[in-house]
């Protein structure tokens, strides 16, 4: 079974639906009703027009549950409306649906949730990770967003800064967690820069490519964690450095700062240094005291510890890093790292080790446990 091909088909078979007269909601449940067909099915009897397929399963899917809905009895006359079997077309509608979630009878918040879920392909668990919040919340939020638009017509649009929060989140889900979207997150953010002209749309893009550029660098061949300081900046993808900065440069010309192009100007920085050592952390905390000004988002916070630890020393960081929650993500291992690089090696372990059993992901954990073993094995307790 082709995960990877199902999920690149879900956003038009879901616009499909949409443009037919389906409510958002029960497009959504019919074609992940397809999905689950589709996993059945195709193993032993694969179809010759995957989408084609879909499209006519889900929207078969669709009637019958509206036949079912005694409230929705005025949706039968669209029976006859059927695709006919054959290819379905090619457009591609997937921006306009990330438009048409981000809805004005929803939160943008509520409208994010949504998106990721119904077009992004997250799972709620992973959204609630990017939000910080228990998953039983984040479920309540999606089920409450699809229950106030499901009787809404998806006439009009949401708005752009919505919408960029969306394409970030899935771009960092794909960049690294466990689905592979950053790919998909960055063409459709070059398709909403060639139709919007904003400095933010711009500073997103230039975010993306700046990030992707390193991608091939951060796992070594057994797949595991290669950090920033260790990777082989010859892997790193200079034409997608040289676009990014360019796109920022211009961006950040037009004095319109906004917190993508300030997250850009930081991984320009980065990617400006020929080697770690040789990075300007004073100028990256400088960026990181603006990015907390527009954000005032405790993750930032935290990646700002960091960089205070690097240019002000460790001591520095552990001082920026004691203000923060420490049940935030990440907290710990940051904790970790800032101890070793002030020379406390027995808490740095016991703090890797920590830190590993709050991973997010397989990888993630490995490299903390990685960690711990290193120091464990260079002074034994």
């Amino acid at each position: 079974m082709n995960e990877a091909l199902l999920r690149s088909l879900t956003p038009n078979v879901l616009g499909i639906l949409v443009r037919r007269g389906a409510d958002f909601a029960a497009a959504e449940d019919a074609v992940q009703d397809a999905l689950i067909e589709a996993v059945r099915v195709w193993p032993a009897d694969p179809p010759r027009d995957a989408k084609g397929w879909l499209v006519t399963v889900a929207w078969r899917k669709f009637l019958d549950a509206t036949r079912a809905d005694t409230a929705r009895r005025r949706r039968e006359d669209l029976v006859e409306e059927e695709p006919a079997p054959g290819p379905a077309p090619a457009a591609d509608d997937t921006l306009q649906l990330y438009f048409l979630c981000a809805h004005p009878s929803l939160t943008p918040s509520s409208a994010v949730a949504l998106t990721l879920r119904a077009v992004g392909g997250l799972t709620t668990r992973q959204i609630a990770q990017a939000y910080l919040v228990p998953e039983a919340t984040m479920a309540q939020r999606i089920s409450r967003a699809k229950r106030t638009v499901s009787d809404v017509r998806f006439d009009q649009p949401g708005d752009v800064a919505t919408v960029l929060r969306v394409l970030y989140l899935v771009f960092n889900e794909g960049y690294s967690g466990d689905v592979d979207l950053a790919a998909e997150a960055i063409r459709l953010t070059r398709q909403l820069a060639a139709v919007i002209d904003h400095p933010e749309v711009a500073g997103l893009l230039a975010l993306m490519l700046l990030h992707h550029a390193r991608r091939a660098a951060r796992t070594a061949p057994d797949g595991s964690l290669v950090p920033l300081a260790d990777q082989d900046r010859g892997r790193w993808d200079t034409t997608s450095i040289a676009e990014g900065v360019e796109i920022l440069q211009a961006a950040l010309a037009r004095d319109r700062l906004g917190e993508f192009q300030a997250q850009a100007a930081i991984a320009a920085l980065h990617a400006d240094a020929p080697a770690a050592e040789e990075t300007d952390w004073v100028q990256i905390v400088e960026w990181y005291d603006e990015l907390a000004g527009l954000t005032d988002n405790p993750v930032v916070r935290l990646n700002r510890a960091v960089a205070v630890g690097e240019a002000d020393g460790p001591r520095a960081g552990l001082a920026a890093l004691a203000a923060l929650d420490d049940s935030l993500p990440r907290h710990t291992a940051v904790a970790a790292y800032l101890h070793e690089r002030d020379g406390d090696l027995t808490t740095a372990a016991r703090l890797y080790a920590e830190a590993a059993e709050k991973a997010p992901n397989l990888a993630e954990r490995n490299h903390l446990t990685r960690q711990a073993a290193r120091l464990n094995t260079r002074h034994p307790r």
